[in-house]
């Protein structure tokens, strides 16, 4: 790909916008309630328009109302909010081969790949209440595209057989339903593990093994990672 200066420019501007962003938000988190800074909103809105302001208000309006909702309701409610969202590819969206977005990053600017549907979701949840011990990104084979995709898949028990939330399939469905996908392995914020169908698979490190997701966590507020 024919390297854009100007292009390339425009993205570090927009990624030091959205670093200060998250700074923002990290102030939010750690109130009382999860509220978006109006600075963050403005300036969001300045730089992608009126729809990404209104975008972030619904994803704040989607953590502050989950509270009453269980396990199986939280997960409905994220991966029917995100799938709502463009797949961009990275060329074409941050003019990268590979970025993974945060959430802000992400719902800002209105789309991502399949990496940034799946991180937006594993924030999301565990923004909601739910145990980052139950929630992988798993890295799988898409059989029918022939191609490496990231999911998240959540364990209800540690050798349960995962749900996989998918961008791909707006259902919610066990891992052996799945059978499009093959598992090749899986992380969290606790560990690596060669990923299988059924369980968690073997553990073989800590995640920060993963140049990108260290990366991304260096991006990422404290209230939210």
């Amino acid at each position: 790909m024919k390297f854009d200066f100007r292009q390339y420019v425009s993205f570090l501007l927009a990624a030091v916008f959205l670093f200060f962003s998250c700074l923002g938000l990290l102030r939010a988190v750690a109130g009382d309630g999860f509220e978006l800074e109006e600075d963050v909103l403005s300036r969001t809105e300045r730089m992608y328009g009126g729809e990404a302001r209104r975008r972030l208000l619904a994803w704040q309006d989607l953590i502050r109302g989950a509270d009453g909702l269980t396990e199986r309701g939280k997960m409905d409610k994220v991966n029917g909010f995100f799938n709502g969202f463009d797949f961009v590819s990275d060329a074409s969206h941050w003019g990268m081969d590979d970025y993974w977005a945060t959430p802000v990053e992400f719902i800002a600017s209105g789309g991502g790949d399949c990496e940034d549907f799946a991180l937006a979701k594993y924030f999301t949840l565990k923004a909601v209440g739910v145990s980052e011990n139950k929630l992988t990104l798993t890295y799988v084979k898409a059989l029918g595209l022939n191609q490496a995709h990231m999911v998240l898949t959540f364990y209800p028990a540690p050798d349960a057989e995962p749900l996989v939330l998918d961008n791909l399939v707006d259902d919610i469905l066990p891992a052996s339903a799945r059978t499009d996908l093959l598992p090749v392995y899986s992380f969290n914020g606790a560990g690596l593990w060669i990923a299988k169908q059924r369980g968690r698979g073997r553990h073989v490190g800590d995640s920060d093994r993963l140049k990108r997701w260290k990366e991304l966590l260096g991006r990422m507020p404290n209230g939210l990672n």
